[in-house]
């Protein structure tokens, strides 16, 4: 199963860009793991994990609209992983989530 459940803060407007006349939306979303601490009283500190966040179609349309940096998202999806080569021939990997479904909340 391959599916992925994300609460966090939009870090970029979304770009849009038309692959074959479907829009398709991307942006940074960044979901935060509260400080703790363990067992034998270690302080875990608190940690921002950065996502590629894919949008398409209709929900592409809607990222164009209403969706901005700050905004509070709530996303459902799928992750994929990319493998290209550059101009200078290096090899890039992205890792990106697939919106299946997405909620905006509040600021």
């Amino acid at each position: 199963m391959n599916k992925v459940f994300l609460l966090g803060n939009v870090g970029s407007d979304p770009q849009i860009r038309y692959v074959e006349r479907r829009p398709v939306a991307s942006f940074s979303l960044a979901t935060n793991e509260a400080a703790r601490q363990t067992a034998n009283g270690a302080t875990i500190p608190e940690r921002t994990e950065w996502h590629n966040i894919v949008m398409t179609d209709q929900a592409a349309e809607f990222a164009e609209k209403y969706i901005r940096r700050g905004s509070r998202l709530l996303v459902e999806g799928t992750l994929r992983t990319r493998y290209w080569e550059d101009r200078n021939t290096i090899k890039r990997t992205i890792t990106e989530i697939y919106v299946e479904r997405y909620e905006l909340l509040g600021r």
